[in-house]
């Protein structure tokens, strides 16, 4: 009896297809050990199961939100081998949190510097910008 397409699997590119992710990155995942290395069929071709696009998905979840790989690595219990908990999970993301509210807050602090500079240059075909000198420090 004949298996059907879904049942043996995906190959890479359909994974990148189904899933929105670029193939080198697929790559990249697979060979820091992050994604696991599918089983291939006789001919030597990778099959990718469904445990992958579940795994897939949620590392570029992950990054979405801003996890580095490291964090992604122990939200997936590789760091040390067992799964996580929930408050070790809990912990993770509150100290990423910090991180991104310390990014936030740079980020206003030059969008502020920015508006002001850019309220006060004239637009003109002039040698004197307030951006300019904003730049040099003056």
């Amino acid at each position: 009896m004949r298996q059907h397409k879904a049942e043996m699997g995906l190959t890479r590119g359909e994974l990148a297809r189904v899933t929105g992710c670029n193939i080198e990155t697929i790559r990249y995942y697979e060979k820091t050990g992050i994604l696991p290395d599918p089983p291939r069929t006789a001919a030597g071709y990778r099959i990718y199961t469904p445990d992958h696009v579940t795994r897939l998905r949620f590392i570029l979840r992950a990054r979405e939100l801003g996890f580095g790989m490291d964090d992604i690595r122990g939200l997936l219990g590789l760091e040390d081998g067992t799964a996580p908990n929930c408050a070790d999970v809990k912990a993770r993301t509150e100290r990423h949190l910090v991180d991104i509210r310390a990014k936030i807050a740079d980020l206003a602090r030059i969008e502020a510097v920015l508006a002001d500079t850019a309220a006060r240059c004239s637009g003109e075909t002039v040698p004197d910008c307030a951006v300019l000198r904003t730049l040099a420090g003056e």
